[in-house]
C-alpha cells in the first residue's frame, strides 16, 4: 500500500494534509439541487465567499454547471461566462484564497488557471467529459482533483450497475492515475463520487469501505454534503439534511477522508475538530 502524500502544491503554497481540509462550495447557477449554494449575482458571491473563507474554508470550489441527477446541459460560453466573472470576482476581493474550479471543460480550465491563477482543477467526469482535459493536466501541472461517475449527470441514475462498486471503481482510478503519473503530473486527488451513477446503498457500502481506497495512494475528497443518500434515508429536504452531512462527514474521516467538499463550512470544520480530538485520544491509548 502506498503512503499517501502530505502535502499539494496550490500555486507554490503548501497545503497541508495532515490534518483534514475544507472545500466550500459556491454554485454560480440557477439550477443546484441546494438552494443555500446558489449564487449569481456579484454582491451574493462576495457575501458567501467571505463567509466561507472567514469560517475556515481551505478551498473555494467554483462552478458554473449544475451536475445535479437530470441536470441539462448548458452551451461551454455560458458555463465559461458564469465561472470566470465569479473566480475574477473572488480572486479581486479574496486575493490569497485558493480557488479550485469545477469544471469538465478543458478550455475552461485552462482559461481559469492562466487567467486567473486558479489552483486547482476539480473534474467530475475524471477525464471523459472532454478528451482534451488530460493533456491541459498535463501540460499546466496544477493539482487535479478525478472524480468518478458512471454515465452522465443526465443518465447516471437511470440504472448504475457494478460487480464491486469499490473494486471497479478503483479499476477506473487505476488506468487514470498511471497515464497522469506517467506524463510527470505531481498532485493527483480521487474523489469516489458519491451519487454520481451509484444507488444509495451503493454509496452508502463505498463509504463503509472508503479505507480500500487508501490503496492508489492518493488523497481521497469526500463530497456528501446534503446529498440524497441522507435527505432520501432520513425522509426529508436537502435544506433540513446538515446534521445527516456532518455524522456521514466523522464517518468519512474516521475512514480516510482528506478533504471534506461541503456547503456548510462552519459545521464542516466542527467536525474536522471534533475528529482531530479523537484521533489525538486514540494515538495515547497504551498497547495491549
Amino acid at each position: 500500500m502506498s503512503s499517501k502524500p502530505e502535502y499539494i502544491n496550490t500555486g507554490g503554497r503548501l497545503l497541508d494534509l495532515s490534518v483534514p481540509k475544507v472545500m466550500g462550495v459556491l454554485n454560480i447557477t440557477p439550477d443546484s439541487f441546494y438552494s443555500g449554494s446558489r449564487v449569481t449575482e456579484e454582491p451574493e458571491i462576495i457575501s458567501l465567499a467571505q463567509k466561507m473563507t472567514e469560517e475556515g474554508a481551505d478551498i473555494l470550489d467554483i462552478g458554473g454547471y449544475s451536475s445535479r441527477p437530470g441536470a441539462m446541459d448548458i452551451p461551454e460560453e455560458e458555463e465559461s461566462r458564469r465561472v470566470l466573472k465569479a473566480i475574477g470576482i473572488i480572486r479581486r476581493e479574496l486575493p490569497e484564497a485558493v480557488i479550485s474550479i469545477d469544471t469538465f471543460r478543458a478550455e475552461i480550465a485552462r482559461q481559469a488557471v492562466g487567467a486567473y491563477g486558479v489552483q486547482i482543477i476539480n473534474d467530475i467526469s475524471g477525464g471523459e467529459g472532454d478528451p482534451g482535459m488530460f493533456r491541459v493536466i498535463e501540460e499546466l501541472n496544477v493539482p487535479y482533483v478525478m472524480m468518478h461517475m458512471q454515465g452522465n449527470p443526465r443518465t447516471m441514475q437511470d440504472h448504475p450497475m457494478y460487480d464491486d462498486v469499490v473494486a471497479d471503481t478503483l479499476k477506473w482510478f487505476g488506468k487514470k492515475i498511471y497515464r497522469l503519473q506517467s506524463a510527470g503530473v505531481k498532485d493527483l486527488i480521487i474523489d469516489p463520487g458519491f451519487g454520481f451513477g451509484k444507488t444509495i446503498d451503493q454509496s452508502f457500502e463505498m463509504l463503509s469501505r472508503l479505507g480500500d481506497f487508501s490503496i492508489a495512494g492518493l488523497p481521497v475528497l469526500i463530497g456528501i454534503s446534503r446529498k440524497s443518500m441522507i435527505w432520501r434515508t432520513l425522509d426529508i429536504t436537502p435544506e433540513e439534511a446538515l446534521n445527516g452531512t456532518s455524522v456521514l462527514n466523522m464517518a468519512a474521516l474516521m475512514n480516510g477522508a482528506d478533504i471534506l467538499r461541503v456547503h456548510d463550512v462552519k459545521e464542516a470544520v466542527q467536525t474536522i475538530r471534533l475528529f482531530i480530538s479523537l484521533r489525538k485520544a486514540g494515538k495515547k491509548q497504551p498497547d495491549n
